[in-house]
Formats: structure tokens, C-alpha cells, sequence
């Protein structure tokens, strides 16, 4: 049973994991396992700090719970902090990373823990159904993203930001570009309902997700250059200003 944790666009502290810890009672599920996500999705691709991570950790050291990370965009992290991947994977029983996402790969995700984990993690797949053949094409794919795309990941950071200080000028739009840390724009609409206004984009070959009634979310990739950037800004003040 999940239980979720308030924190600042995604980022709880140590402190929050211990308020939330359920006492050891008969009438409630054991606290076993604390996740965390790096970037944050829904926080705008934030950074998780080490330092905060560590604090955590050190918390469920105390208390003999697991720590795990959602590292899907684990890289991007890396790279915009210059943390290793070793240093920002110490503290974690278990990472999973993706090298679909700021890689660029087809396809492709890992699961990382100690040998008996994965062991485990094997069996409890292979209990679900899980299992692929012939999985090597997609695994040099990953490799490939893995060894030629990791340090352009700064230039989906560096759009993002571009992206960001485009649409703060738009009148239409709320947004503050000083949260962008990564390849996530999450901004506001103030004239048009996010879910048209996401419609409208699309038609016009600029894809972008509505995640609520007045909130869209950009993600930057390998696939988009200054260029792209440049026309969509300008795709989305037309369309602003014909609404």
C-alpha cells in the first residue's frame, strides 16, 4: 500500500520520511520500502540533491527499510550536476534506469541491484509472464545511446531553457524558467484550455502532453534542435493569439 510524501516539486527531505513511518500495529500495512524519483517527472525534471538523498538514506538504514530510485532520467541528473552515475547510485538498494528517454534508444530499460535482487527480480518476472528472447539488437541499441548520446543530454537541457525564456515572453503563458533544471517544461495556460491548446499544437507537428485543465508538460530530446525551438515558440504565439 503506497503512501505518498509532500515535498517541493517531487523532492521530500529526510524529515517527511519520518513523519510518515507507521508504527509498528497490527492495523497497519509495514513500512518497508521508500522510493524516490530522479529527475522528477511531475516536478519539472528537478534534480533530487545528493546530499538530501543521503539523509534519507541514512533514515532507512535506521529503521531497516530499503531505499529505491525511479532513475529514468538518471542521466540527466548526472549531467547536469556532474555527479557520477556511481556516486548518485550509492545510497540505493535498487535503481532503475531507462535509455529510451534523454538516450534516445528505441527501447530499452534496466533494473539494478545486488546479485541476489536481481536474482529475485528474475524469478518474480518470469512468475509474471516477463521474459524476451533474442533481446541483443536492443540491448546494443542501449548500449550505443549509452556510449554516444550521454553528454549530448546537456543540449536538451540547454533547450529546454531556451524554451522556457520563449514562452515566459508569450502572453498566454505562465511559466518561471528559473525551475527548469533539465529537458522538463511543465508551464500554464491562461487563455486556452491546456487540452486544446495541446490539439491545436499537435496539428501543427509540435507534440506536447496536457496534464491538467490549464498545464502542459514539454519534454526536450534528441530529436529536437535550436531550430525546432525557434518554430515552436512561434507555433504556439500564433495560436495564442488567434484564440
Amino acid at each position: 500500500m503506497c503512501r505518498l510524501v509532500d515535498g517541493d516539486r517531487g523532492v521530500f527531505t529526510a524529515d517527511h520520511v519520518k513523519a510518515v513511518l507507521r508504527p509498528v500495529d497490527d492495523h497497519y500495512p509495514r513500512t518497508k520500502l521508500v522510493c524516490l524519483e530522479n529527475t522528477h517527472n511531475r516536478g519539472g525534471g528537478r534534480i533530487y540533491p545528493l546530499q538530501e538523498i543521503e539523509a534519507i538514506a541514512q533514515v532507512c538504514q535506521e529503521q531497516g527499510l530499503k531505499l529505491h530510485l525511479d532513475g529514468a532520467r538518471f542521466w540527466n541528473a548526472c549531467i547536469a550536476t556532474g555527479i557520477s552515475e556511481a556516486d548518485y547510485a550509492r545510497p540505493f538498494d535498487s535503481i532503475s534506469v531507462c535509455f529510451s528517454k534523454g538516450l534516445g534508444a528505441p527501447v530499452g530499460s534496466a533494473l539494478v541491484g545486488s546479485k541476489e535482487f536481481i536474482a529475485r527480480s528474475r524469478r518474480f518476472r518470469k512468475m509474471f509472464g516477463g521474459a524476451m528472447r533474442q533481446a541483443g539488437i536492443l540491448a546494443a541499441g542501449a548500449l550505443y545511446a549509452l556510449k554516444h548520446h550521454r553528454e549530448r543530454l546537456r543540449d536538451d537541457h540547454d533547450n529546454a531553457r531556451r524554451l522556457a525564456e520563449g514562452l515566459q515572453a508569450i502572453p498566454g503563458i505562465e511559466i518561471d524558467p528559473s525551475t527548469i533544471q533539465t529537458n522538463i517544461v511543465r508551464f500554464d495556460t491562461t487563455s486556452i484550455p491546456a487540452p486544446i491548446l495541446t490539439k491545436q499544437l499537435g496539428e501543427q507537428g509540435m507534440l506536447v502532453l496536457a496534464t491538467g485543465a490549464n498545464s502542459i508538460r514539454a519534454v526536450t530530446n534528441l530529436m529536437v534542435n535550436r531550430d525546432h525551438i525557434h518554430q515552436a515558440l512561434k507555433i504556439v504565439e500564433s495560436i495564442l493569439q488567434s484564440a
